[in-house]
């Protein structure tokens, strides 16, 4: 089954996609989503690389790992091959199961965040 396809059905009834809900606690976009994924399944791979794969331009990669790097999903790593002018980087995604634990706690500390504000009157108590 592929990731983008897990579905979960809420107590409202409502189904929400794990795309829907990354997107919700991280503000991940559905490119974002793309690039994680083609780095998971391909392995570390350049800017110039991923837009070749993903066939997008070079600005929206550049925006996708920027913040896939600043939320810890992703490392970015200098190519020690690259010579002279601006430095090139490889981006390599943490191991699969370091991000599934990010995902678990941080989805826990939402629910917390989100159970704090509930007032005690609501709460039953």
């Amino acid at each position: 089954m592929q990731v983008e396809n897990i579905r979960v059905r809420l107590p409202s009834g409502k189904e929400v996609g794990l795309v829907d809900a990354l997107n919700f606690c991280y503000d991940i976009s559905d490119t974002d989503f793309q690039v994680l994924k083609t780095l998971l399944n391909s392995g570390p791979k350049t800017e110039d690389e991923l837009a070749e794969m993903l066939h997008l331009s070079k600005a929206s990669i550049n925006r996708s790992v920027n913040k896939l790097v600043s939320l810890g999903f992703v490392d970015r790593v200098k190519d020690s091959s690259s010579k002279g002018g601006r430095p090139r980087y490889i981006y390599k995604p943490i191991e699969a199961d370091r991000i599934t634990e990010k995902i678990s706690s941080d989805f826990k500390y939402c629910a917390d965040l989100f159970s704090s504000t509930i007032p005690q009157e609501l709460k039953g108590k």
